[in-house]
């Protein structure tokens, strides 16, 4: 059963339930330990699980930091990246984690955007062609005690502002040989 905080309104589609169940067994993600509950039909909101289990657990018996760092990697973007369509770039740009508590029990991620994001994000890509996003994921038990938090910087750009930074980019370093 999801923790309380995981409960939502949205629905799933059968292309997000597709793409979740074919993220769920894509090896880079499996790897990890992690697994998808719950990806909405609009791509605004998912939820992952990570389980202390024989691919999750170190030397000393707690949750690999790895592991919760692995399996929060590519939610963000992948988000962005559909919510947005192909008019956009986005790449996954960098990341910190902080652990707040050895994780012994099964942990929870909650990634959601707002309306409120999306307008933000538009209207600043709209105004600078391009910005880099901070987005904070916590990894919780089922009472909601946070483990970690893991601080996700996305780029996301016009792809036709974009293609002219990469091609001027190009043509300096073309100049400089």
């Amino acid at each position: 059963m999801k923790p309380h905080y995981l409960q939502t309104t949205r629905k799933e589609s059968f292309q997000t339930w597709r793409f979740r169940t074919l993220m769920n067994w894509y090896p880079m993600f499996f790897g990890t330990g992690g697994k998808i509950l719950f990806w909405s039909g609009d791509s605004k909101e998912v939820q992952v699980r990570l389980r202390r289990n024989v691919w999750t657990y170190n030397y000393v018996g707690t949750i690999f930091g790895g592991s919760m760092f692995a399996a929060s990697d590519p939610f963000y973007m992948l988000m962005l990246y559909r919510i947005l369509g192909n008019q956009y770039v986005v790449w996954d740009k960098a990341a910190k984690i902080r652990f707040r508590k050895p994780g012994r029990t099964t942990l929870y991620a909650h990634f959601l955007l707002t309306d409120a994001d999306l307008d933000e994000i538009r209207q600043e890509v709209g105004q600078n062609g391009q910005l880099d996003r901070t987005f904070v994921i916590q990894w919780r038990d089922k009472d909601g005690v946070v483990y970690a938090e893991i601080e996700r910087t996305c780029y996301i750009a016009d792809k036709t502002h974009y293609e002219e930074r990469k091609n001027d980019r190009q043509q300096s370093r073309f100049q400089r040989r």
